[in-house]
């Protein structure tokens, strides 16, 4: 859940990385700090609690510089204080890191060893250590993030400066998010594209294990044998006003009424008046579905849940057997893959690191095919999946989910509608779903928001409604419910 933004640039850059830190707020974290690359020194500061207070101390003594990093921290290995906020300092080197690095405690004995002194309990400070390690050895600062990242196992998105190379930042992804924001006169590094999309669209989004190297007019991206790679350059769909929280009390608030409307764009160009239309999971998909014979959903949290709901549907109307998996636990099994099985991933930001472990898992298993079922066309699982299904429900800042899960299960209702009609579902009953499904967006719209809305899809129906309505989003549809009306809505905003 930590937040990365890095920046070079011709301007003083501590205000946008204050700002990129701001827009990951959502994400959770119990610390901040950002460092700053100027006339050869790095100048650092961090505070235990909020960006606020990070920025209140900055400002205070503020410092110019066109070089820098920042992050916000959710501890892992130490204590949320001060000594342990990103970004560490070592020698020449501060750098920032989202990811768990797994043999950190072999590597920081070695370091001891070898007469290093720590300042803090993170796996994070050994990488910075590394790194000053490989510089003392001659190697510029990108062959030493090379170096160093060949010798870690884990998780990790970094972003290191090195007060010899002023003007450079140089960042590192495996198993967690990274990307390049492509500027005029200044590149930045972010782990989000919300954090940059205030200063620039154009997004390079890294894959794994994927160095970069960018300065205030370069931008180069390399593979861990240290050969220039091809990155392409994407123009975020992604508004600044998507983020913005606008005349709504908080974010949940704001997710909660655009629900009709990310449902609604879910559907559009998807599904018409004689039902679901060809190729919508990609050029192969429909050639593809046909040969399936089961399938099984593997998501984390909240896309788990979607996952179990869209079970009873496929099993009802498609006739296929369904088993639902939390990620994280599929990768430490040997699972039995039956026959014509697609393996399919539910993620919102298609960079869950459980879900990604478990899609490459899959790969050896002797699947049928992958199809993602995500929010982020660029993102990792997207790219990775032989088939994919976008939701298009926009960033979700607030933490209890809503249109995302609202519009992951529009996504399964239409991969059931499609399995259903190649499996030979009445015309007259698939024409009555596809039909309720068209209407789903009016009928949320017109549902009270002060209590949960009716699933107007008649699949959810029998044990699948109980479920649903045990989760407390949906209600079952034949069920009346007392609601209050919306102009009762209790933060005082109306329909």
């Amino acid at each position: 859940m930590c937040g990365i933004v890095a920046a070079a640039a011709q301007r003083d850059v501590a205000p946008l990385l204050i700002a990129g830190l701001k827009a990951l707020e959502y994400r959770g974290y119990d610390s901040a700090g950002l460092a700053v690359l100027e006339a050869g020194e790095i100048r650092r500061v961090r505070a235990k609690g909020k960006v606020r207070e990070m920025e209140s101390l900055y400002l205070a003594e503020p410092f110019p510089g066109g070089t820098g990093i920042a992050h916000t921290r959710w501890a892992t290995h130490g204590a949320p204080s001060e000594a342990n906020a990103h970004p560490h300092i070592a020698g020449r080197v501060a750098l920032v890191h989202n990811g768990i690095i797994e043999n950190y405690a072999s590597l920081r004995s070695e370091l001891q060893a070898r007469g290093h002194v720590f300042t803090s309990e993170t796996d994070t400070e050994v990488m910075a250590a590394l790194i000053e390690e490989q510089i003392g050895k001659g190697h510029g600062l990108r062959e030493a993030v090379l170096n160093t990242v060949r010798a870690l196992e884990g998780a990790y998105a970094i972003a290191v400066i090195s007060r010899d190379e002023p003007g450079r930042v140089v960042g590192a992804r495996r198993g967690a998010p990274l990307l390049i924001g492509v500027g005029i006169g200044e590149h930045f590094l972010g782990s989000d594209a919300q954090a940059l999309i205030k200063i620039t669209n154009k997004i390079v989004y890294l894959d794994e294990d994927d160095v970069a190297d960018i300065t205030r007019d370069s931008m180069q991206v390399f593979g861990l044998d240290g050969q220039p790679v091809d990155r392409t350059v994407h123009e975020s769909e992604l508004s600044a006003d998507a983020v913005e929280r606008g005349e709504y009390r908080h974010y949940m608030q704001k997710e909660i009424f655009e629900q009709p409307r990310a449902v609604a764009d879910t559907l559009e160009a998807r599904i018409g008046p004689q039902g679901v239309l060809p190729n919508i999971f990609g050029v192969d998909g429909e050639a593809l579905l046909k040969r399936v014979r089961g399938l099984h959903i593997i998501a984390c949290g909240t896309s788990y849940h979607a996952g179990l709901v869209a079970k009873y549907w496929i099993e009802e109307y498609a006739r296929l057997p369904v088993s639902v998996e939390v990620a994280s636990e599929y990768r430490y099994r040997e699972a039995v893959v039956p026959d014509d099985t697609l393996f399919i991933a539910i993620s919102q930001s298609g960079e869950t690191a459980d879900t990604l472990a478990a899609m490459r898992e899959s790969r050896r298993r002797g699947y049928l095919g992958t199809l993602a079922i995500c929010n982020v066309p660029e993102s990792s699982a997207v790219r990775e999946a032989d088939l994919k299904l976008m939701t298009r429900a926009g960033p979700e800042i607030g933490v209890a989910s809503t249109k995302a899960f609202t519009t992951q299960l529009t996504a399964l209702a239409l991969l059931t509608l499609q399995l259903a009609r190649q499996r030979g579902l009445d015309d007259a009953r698939y024409s009555d779903l596809c039909a309720q499904l068209q209407h789903l967006p009016r009928a949320i719209e017109n549902a009270s928001p002060a209590c949960a809305f009716s699933w107007p899809w008649g699949a959810v129906s029998g044990s699948a409604g109980r479920l649903a309505q045990a989760q407390g989003n949906f209600i079952h549809p034949r069920r009346s419910l007392s609601c209050r009306r919306a102009e009762t809505w209790p933060t005082g905003l109306g329909r």
